[in-house]
């Protein structure tokens, strides 16, 4: 048959390559910048925008969205080309979708420290930025599914199957958790609310680590693992195993982050059994790619793409099994909202798609500039500072989990809680933060090196632009017989029909019955809408980030009602857009902030966040000056109540166009609580608002005595 010519398009995989790269380091420097402040506040140079709950979610969606997204991109732009054996799709889309990824990243770089979130996490981008996402996604699936139309190849190969995946299963879950009301350009309110919208959010959020951070990267390890062993892939039979089980088992295990909250307990038992379940499919992929070497071990010792991607693979089993034993109730009620955690997430996200992303880089670098690596030595020294930079990140964060719930659980011999104060708590890991500072800082050190090793020998070869290639044309006839499986394999279409029901079953049958049913959320008579100065307050607290650290979901433990009060109840949520949970306690909850022995004075509030530490001594806290001189914009306040009874909460009709008097009104009684201790405010300025908020919190199920 006659070969074709055609050449494959390595430069947009090159300025994939640099994006990742670049933003990798901003991602990683901001990441460091948040851990420095957990032990010593004042990093945050006393401004506004780089305060740690601004900073911790542009750190989560730098790393996500822009390390190891254009990481991926780039990844899946390069393999895709060789395993069809055609360019890509269209040039044009290529292009589109690399400017338009950069474009949200760059807004989402602007607008996340100024505050515009919607606090969701890994999800905290504004509603024009999710429209952009969904456009600039679009163009890629298209580019994706045209260029395996147009493929050469007849059976899709195994990285193809989790390209596909990756692409249906994140399209599914943006849109359905990106659903929000707009009020002004950078301003919404989710169209969910409480127990509903924890549950979308984390359905969506587990999904965004399988789906983004873990798909697109098995179809790499298929890929770029055997190439750089010389090795086919173990087992055939095993990948088909892995991928269906895998995209099938995954999208069920979301409620698992919400464990002991008040979701309904049969999709919490939903979570565990398919968390549990996932161990197999998980461990089937490690297993493929690990024996994948067998007979090249030895290059392992030598080999320092091969010792990255080892190290990647064992990261990843090491995580896919931690990850469903913290999905079990007894040991989620120890773990759950403590640094072991953080410790889990960033042996993946280290461990796993750091290593592999490097591992591909060290790869693919030499191939497009045709020639060597600039520097084996530069490589294993990088290799070794990540490897330990990992170790000494994890292992503090891990004895300081620990150390959390032990110290939150402890009662006294007449059962008082031993440490009533929960400042003493987050003293006592203070060292702890510090090392895992240090085991950040290997890290990046690790990846300099990687980028002078990775410029000397683009410096050393002559990039391919276009390479240049041959293969002959896929002939048009019939195929009948074979696996049922390899059948598929040539059906692009009812390959991608199966996989998006595949993923579809599990959502519907966990979402889908807590809208419909109401017993799901049994509604309390008392719980009323937030008066329009404490929306105003809670806004500032989704601004301010409040939520990376402090939780509002009391569970329903003697050692949590002790410390906190009354455990949370669905039906208090029912107004909450966005539910504000949280998922870490690094600062007490304050879900029964506004009531009992919780409750604090209006002054105490006042001086608490103009300078933590000198209400709380020991507080990691940093101090908030600018809510004292920033004014609230009542203009917002009707757009506010507007968008808000869209979404069903019960304001009534033309309620807006007096709410700013209730809001006056409201902000009158705390300036004079506050003038009675001889402080004297502006009831405009956004501190009331925030002290409004924080005294509602709890009021609705505390019964008057």
């Amino acid at each position: 048959m006659e070969l074709e010519k055609f050449s494959y398009d390595n430069k947009i995989v090159k300025y994939f390559t640099i994006a990742s790269i670049v933003f990798g380091v901003v991602a990683m420097l901001a990441g460091l910048t948040a851990a420095i402040q957990l032990f010593y506040p004042a990093f945050n140079f006393d401004l506004q925008y780089t305060t740690f709950g601004r900073v911790r979610p542009l750190h989560t969606n730098a790393v996500i969205f822009a390390f190891v997204g254009n990481a991926m991109f780039a990844g899946v732009y390069y393999s895709m080309q060789r395993l069809l054996k055609t360019r890509m799709f269209n040039d044009m889309l290529s292009w589109i979708h690399f400017w338009g990824w950069q474009l949200i990243i760059l807004a989402a770089a602007i607008t996340l420290p100024l505050g515009y979130t919607t606090s969701k996490e890994y999800a905290e981008l504004e509603w024009p930025i999710d429209i952009a996402i969904t456009l600039i996604w679009v163009v890629f699936g298209i580019n994706m599914i045209g260029t395996i139309i147009k493929r050469r190849e007849r059976h899709m190969y195994v990285a193809i199957w989790f390209y596909i995946a990756t692409f249906v299963t994140v399209a599914v879950l943006h849109i359905v958790n990106s659903m929000e009301i707009p009020v002004t350009l950078f301003k919404s309110y989710s169209w969910y609310a409480g127990v509903q919208d924890a549950l979308v959010q984390w359905w969506y959020g587990h999904n965004a680590v399988a789906f983004f951070l873990t798909t697109p990267f098995l179809g790499i390890m298929y890929y770029y693992l055997p190439k750089a062993a010389n090795r086919p892939v173990y087992s055939y039979r095993l990948s088909i195993i892995h991928f269906w089980s895998l995209i099938f088992i995954y999208i069920w295990a979301g409620p698992h982050h919400l464990l002991y909250t008040s979701l309904p307990d049969w999709a919490q038992s939903l979570g565990v059994v398919f968390s549990i379940m996932l161990i197999a499919p998980s461990w089937g992929g490690m297993l493929n790619g690990l024996l994948t070497l067998r007979g090249a071990w030895d290059r392992v010792r030598e080999d320092p793409v091969l010792k990255f991607m080892v190290v990647a693979v064992t990261a990843y089993g090491m995580a896919t099994f931690e990850g469903p034993m913290l999905s079990l109730k007894n040991v989620s009620a120890i773990a759950h909202y403590t640094d072991w955690i953080v410790a889990h997430v960033h042996v993946g996200g280290l461990g796993w798609n750091g290593f592999i992303i490097f591992g591909m880089f060290y790869w693919l670098v030499p191939k497009m500039w045709k020639t060597e690596l600039y520097s084996r030595n530069l490589a294993n020294t990088h290799f070794w500072l990540g490897t330990l930079g990992i170790i000494f990140y994890a292992l503090p964060l891990y004895v300081a989990g620990i150390t959390q719930a032990s110290m939150w659980k402890q009662f006294d011999a007449e059962g008082f809680l031993v440490y009533k104060n929960f400042l003493e708590t987050v003293v006592q890991i203070l060292p702890m933060y510090m090392l895992r500072a240090v085991g950040g800082s290997l890290y990046l050190i690790g990846v300099l090196i990687m980028i002078y090793n990775l410029i000397k020998t683009a410096g050393i070869g002559s990039f391919v632009s276009d390479e240049e290639a041959e293969a002959p044309a896929l002939e048009k006839k019939e195929i009948t017989g074979g696996h049922w499986h390899s059948v598929l394999e040539r059906k692009p279409v009812i390959f991608t029909t199966l996989s998006l029901v595949a993923i579809l079953i599990g959502g519907i049958i966990e979402l889908v019955p807590t809208f419909l049913i109401k017993s799901n959320v049994p509604t309390i008579a008392s719980v009323k809408p937030y008066t329009p100065l404490e929306l105003h307050g809670r806004d500032i607290y989704i601004r301010e980030g409040c939520n990376n650290c402090h939780s509002q979901m009391i569970r329903p433990f003697r050692s949590e009602t002790e410390r906190y009060g009354e455990y949370s109840k669905a039906g208090e949520f029912v107004y909450d857009h966005p539910f504000l949970w949280g998922s870490k306690r690094t600062g007490p909850d304050l879900a029964r902030e506004g009531v009992g022995k919780l409750k604090k004075s209006d002054s105490w509030h006042f001086y608490h966040m103009l300078d933590p530490a000198q209400v709380s001594e020991g507080s990691i806290m940093p101090p908030y000056p600018w809510l004292f001189e920033q004014m609230i914009d009542k203009d917002l306040t009707a757009g506010k109540i507007t968008a808000l009874r869209t979404v069903g909460v019960p304001y009534p009709e033309g309620y807006e166009e007096t709410a700013n008097s209730d809001l006056e009104a409201q902000a009158k009684t705390i300036t004079g609580n506050l003038a009675a201790e001889d402080v004297e405010i502006s009831g405009d300025a956004e501190i009331i608002a925030l002290i409004a908020y924080l005294q509602r919190l709890g009021k609705d199920i505390t019964v008057k005595e």
